[in-house]
């Protein structure tokens, strides 16, 4: 059995404020790094064999932090990157919320695809693809994923079986760890969902 534990990257001094996609430049910032090195010490009595990353800069300085007690530098995977936005990326929330694909995207993903961008569908295939192979490579390992908020919640919605116009259902909040146990010939195992502090043995 492989367990994945899925890590929302810390905040940054735009988190809640604007979508920033996978727009350049977007680094932690003092609380970031401070949210970061909490998680770190939350982890540190955990064995992790690998840890990956979406290759954005908060992902992989979160990720970075989080495996210095391990001794582990991020693996890139770009399978867990942000979502493609497109013409989104850089607008702020109270922009966003004012345009009619705003209403679409919270009770209807499956029909959304951002202009200039990729679909939620597209974005959870990828996703999924990329977890089910790392969970192949981990075997019985622990193996730590820092992604993103709608990357996460797009996972742990198909591992729950869940429709994915049901995914936005979920809150995953920053630094938050998600735990998912996958074994081969076994259905998926959910065990923690936006947890906060030191994951279950």
């Amino acid at each position: 059995m492989a367990t994945l534990l899925l890590i929302r990257h810390a905040p940054t001094p735009e988190t809640g404020s604007r979508l920033t996609g996978r727009l350049p430049g977007v680094s932690l910032g003092d609380g970031g790094i401070a949210a970061a090195e909490r998680t770190a010490q939350n982890l540190s009595g955990t064995k992790l064999k690998r840890l990956y990353a979406s290759p954005i800069e908060r992902t992989m300085e979160t990720a970075t932090i989080i495996g210095g007690p391990h001794g582990l530098a991020p693996i890139v995977e770009e399978g867990m990157i942000e979502i493609d936005f497109g013409s989104w990326a850089g607008r702020s929330f109270g922009q966003l919320r004012r345009t009619k694909l705003w209403s679409t995207v919270q009770v209807a993903p499956s029909r959304v695809r951002f202009p200039g961008g990729e679909s939620f569908l597209e974005a959870q295939h990828r996703a999924v693809v990329a977890c089910d192979r790392i969970a192949d490579e981990a075997g019985k390992a622990t193996v730590a994923i820092v992604s993103h908020s709608d990357v996460i919640k797009l996972v742990v919605s198909h591992y729950l079986g869940q429709p994915i116009d049901l995914f936005q259902r979920i809150n995953i909040a920053t630094t938050s760890v998600s735990v998912v146990h996958l074994t081969p010939g076994a259905p998926p195992f959910v065990d923690v969902i936006n947890g906060q502090g030191a994951p279950r043995a």
